[in-house]
């Protein structure tokens, strides 16, 4: 991508940009993946998205309902090779329209995000986080993998009561004779009385005895063949073949060895299991006295940020916001009224915004204020606490997508965050049973 710049009045920057015919096509095909995934289509061997769009939803020019969102993600690149670190993602500016196989002008005004001083660059006082894994912890670990591993067993014969294991066997029919085949069985552990099955269906089974048959009807939850929720009524004969009772087994090093082959007894298997806890531990620990470093130089911020700042902040959360409750199934709608109504969450969202903005701008003001500089460590540290499980291909996919910017901005924080813990006054570590 060929671009130009000219500073502007307040100190923000044009940037005319031409993106090449190969630059458009991939911006075209990224918009084309995240349409398909956004409308639920699913891809199909030998075909395009752009195909299956026009298969599936009648949509003949998938190049056109996408191109701005093509031209969003031409964007970063604009911007990366400014070296401008931007306040907040600008707008876009068509010059020329966007078309495959064709180059695409655009411009964008940046405005580069601002440099705040601090009240004060003197270290930051913390108190450490008590660190260490209790053996009660790696027992609980220990009694929770057995327990997935609990097998059903033969009990002593009495009638089926509410809670009680059994084995079944049964057959089951709609009014119409059809089999439900899926809850047709030879033989399967039910747990009586516990909501797995309608209430019908258990006011029949419970106080049937050992070898009892017996055959009754039931109303159930079902849908018709237009997905539309009905109730059926259900016939069934069923066959209590046993009582059983759910039986943990003991972890020894014979249970080790053949469900947990990669620990050689159970001592390995608590020392692997300790060793985790603790790096977990370790974790939570160096994250929370980051977390009050960055708290407290956000104290010391001054200085004030420009509306436009806090509203594109705002735009971005509840963008990310939206995104993840669509993931959950929840509605915007329902979300806020969880947290109180609109008006309390407004208010809540823009305390968040404010302290997202605060404590990274004071994480910028000591990384400027300090000299220091970014290494490869810190960028991959970067992309891990992104969320990433391959820092390396989080890298390559943020500086392919044009969001170096993003990397270096987070690495920055991040290094200045280190340096604050690195060189905190630490209080004295409380006694055990003391008191605050």
């Amino acid at each position: 991508m060929k671009i130009t710049q000219r500073k502007l009045d307040g100190g923000k920057v044009l940037v005319d940009a031409l993106a090449s015919t190969a630059e458009v096509a991939q911006a075209l095909q990224s918009a084309h993946l995240a349409f398909a995934q956004q409308m639920g289509l699913r891809p199909e061997k030998g075909k395009t998205v752009a195909q299956v769009a026009e298969e599936k939803l009648g949509v003949r020019d998938l190049d056109s309902v996408v191109s701005s969102q093509a031209a969003e993600a031409l964007m970063p690149f604009a911007v990366d090779k400014t070296g401008i670190i931007p306040a907040f993602p600008p707008a876009v500016v068509p010059k020329s329209k966007l078309k495959r196989g064709q180059t695409f002008q655009f411009e964008v005004t940046v405005t580069p995000k601002p440099d705040y001083e601090l009240t004060s660059y003197e270290p930051v006082t913390l108190t450490p986080v008590a660190g260490g894994v209790d053996e009660t912890e790696v027992d609980a670990q220990i009694q929770q993998m057995a327990e997935s591993y609990a097998e059903y067993v033969a009990a002593d014969p009495h009638p089926v009561g509410k809670g009680d294991s059994c084995k079944l066997s049964m057959e089951v029919f709609r009014d119409s004779g059809e089999r439900l085949n899926a809850l047709c069985t030879t033989g399967r552990t039910y747990v009586a009385g516990m909501g797995y099955m309608p209430e019908g269906f258990d006011a029949a089974v419970l106080g049937m005895d050992v070898g009892e048959t017996k055959t009754f009807e039931f109303d159930a939850p079902d849908i018709d063949q237009d997905g539309n929720e009905i109730t059926s009524h259900l016939k069934a004969t069923v066959t209590v073949i046993e009582m059983q009772k759910r039986e943990v087994p003991e972890v020894d090093d014979e249970w080790v060895g053949k469900f947990m082959p990669f620990y050689k007894d159970v001592a390995s298997m608590r020392a692997g299991i300790r060793a985790s806890l603790s790096q977990q531990r370790d974790k939570e620990r160096t994250d929370a006295l980051r977390q009050a470093a960055a708290a407290e130089m956000a104290t010391r911020f001054q200085g004030s940020i420009a509306d436009e700042v806090y509203e594109a902040m705002t735009r971005s959360l509840l963008t990310n916001l939206k995104r993840d409750l669509q993931a959950q199934g929840m509605t915007y709608e329902q979300f806020v009224e969880q947290q109180g109504g609109e008006q309390q969450f407004n208010m809540m969202t823009m305390l968040q915004t404010r302290q997202m903005l605060v404590q990274g701008y004071a994480l910028d003001a000591v990384f400027r204020h300090e000299g220091l500089a970014i290494t490869d460590d810190d960028l991959r540290e970067a992309c891990a606490a992104m969320g990433g499980q391959n820092p390396d291909l989080t890298r390559r996919q943020l500086e392919e997508s044009g969001r170096g910017f993003v990397l270096r901005e987070a690495a920055e924080r991040l290094r200045a965050n280190k340096w604050l813990v690195e060189h905190a006054v630490m209080r004295e570590e409380p006694q055990e049973g003391a008191t605050a």
